[in-house]
């Protein structure tokens, strides 16, 4: 049933927003050229890796050795508004139609994280990952990353359709009020590192 809610909602969604989409890709291709898209891989269902799409938000701007620049300044004033308002997540409709990814579930994050996680963090790939999640109603990059990975473990344990509309309902709400865009001090959100104490 959430798989078939999943397709049947992204396809609408997809076909209702394609509009708007057109005219982010037209405003990311006016103000930071080429490429309009970002793709990067990501863990996916049991942290199998898959290709996310999102509207490119940053420069990809590197220092004199070659390294790219930090968030912060890389990120731009295109970038923050498409962020603001989620707009560049709009992309991920089509990771959804494809089965790498569900309306909610926990957020891909990065593939680098995947050795850091405690065997209670990894149950966040027990499912797909999702566009929006548990976390990203109650904090989305405002909270630490402990409290993120225990929603995300709750979401695992306890998710539902009811739990799903619930999130998906909230999700509008939060993204009109533009609520834990970033985190304090971060253009988006620090990188994980590990949580201490926890092997």
């Amino acid at each position: 049933m959430k798989r078939f809610i999943d397709v049947f909602l992204s396809l609408l969604l997809f076909i209702i927003l394609f509009p708007i989409m057109v005219i982010v890709a037209m405003i990311v291709l006016v103000k930071m050229g080429k490429p309009v898209l970002f793709t990067q891989q990501r863990p996916g269902l049991h942290g199998k890796p898959f290709y996310l799409i999102k509207f490119r938000t940053m420069k990809n701007s590197v220092d004199k050795n070659g390294v790219l620049l930090s968030d912060e300044e890389r990120l731009t004033a295109t970038g923050r508004f498409l962020r603001k308002f989620s707009l560049d997540e709009l992309p991920q409709l089509l990771n959804v139609i494809r089965g790498d990814m569900s309306l909610v579930g926990p957020r891909p994050l990065l593939m680098e994280y995947l050795p850091l996680y405690s065997e209670d963090q990894f149950t966040r790939h027990h499912v797909r990952p999702g566009i929006t999640g548990w976390a990203q109603i109650n904090g989305r990059n405002a909270i630490r990353w402990e409290e993120k990975f225990e929603m995300d473990a709750w979401y695992v344990k306890n998710h539902s359709l009811l739990v799903d509309i619930k999130i998906l309902f909230i999700t509008v709400k939060k993204v009109f009020k533009k609520e834990g865009v970033t985190q304090r001090n971060h253009a988006t959100m620090e990188k994980f590192t590990g949580s201490k104490g926890v092997s």
